[in-house]
């Protein structure tokens, strides 16, 4: 199983938030919604700036994106 790494990106800025070793990039995307809700609601201060958490691999290469903005349901 991978090991994916998980950033909270402030800008052009990239916060380590840890990493886990997970079935697949599937698993590890919705780790990757679970994070960004629970930063929003912790730090709503985030929110309104573009600030998003990315999945990367150990290589560094960039899997997954999702915005701490919660995003309207019509375009789920």
């Amino acid at each position: 199983m991978p090991y994916y790494y998980f950033d909270l990106v402030v800008g052009e800025e990239f916060k380590n938030q840890g990493g886990i070793i997970l079935e697949d990039i599937e698993v590890a995307s919705d780790r990757a919604d679970q994070l960004a809700c629970e930063l929003s609601q912790v730090k709503p201060e985030l929110q309104q700036k573009g600030c998003a958490v990315r999945v990367t691999d150990r290589d560094h290469n960039e899997l997954y994106r999702t915005p701490l903005d919660p995003v309207p349901a019509w375009q789920r």
